[in-house]
């Protein structure tokens, strides 16, 4: 079992800046690809982004490339999320998401999708005024 725990949501003026962080419960946390999602009210929830085990390999949606940045410290069981040039349109509850492979430290193939995550935090929400 793994537990997430986000932190770091609050309200900030367009064009700021936020630090998402996400603490993991488990031993094996070194060895799940981690997600960020988003959902704002009356919509779907969203892929923002997700990083391999290693923080070697991350993706991100296209709307936040360049924008946001998805690192870990496996030492400190946590996955953070800086998101720069923060818009309007960002405001939402933001969800970090554990994948549990079948194969240790597998890519997720469908990384994207929220269905391929196997552990959730309670998300954090993040408002951007304009």
């Amino acid at each position: 079992q793994v537990q997430l725990v986000e932190s770091g949501g609050g309200l900030v003026q367009a064009g700021g800046s936020l630090r998402l962080s996400c603490a993991a419960s488990g031993r094996t946390f070194s060895s799940y690809a981690m997600g960020w999602f988003r959902q704002a009210p009356g919509k779907e929830r969203e892929f923002v982004g997700a990083i391999s085990w290693s923080g070697g390999r991350t993706e991100y949606e296209d709307s936040v490339q360049g924008r946001f940045t998805i690192s870990r410290d496996n030492a400190k069981n946590t996955v953070y999320l800086q998101m720069n040039s923060l818009k309007p349109e960002d405001t939402a509850v933001y969800y970090c998401a554990a994948d549990s492979p079948t194969i240790a430290t597998m890519w997720p193939t469908f990384y994207y999708e929220a269905d391929e995550y196997d552990y959730w935090g309670q998300g954090t929400q993040v408002t951007v005024s304009s």
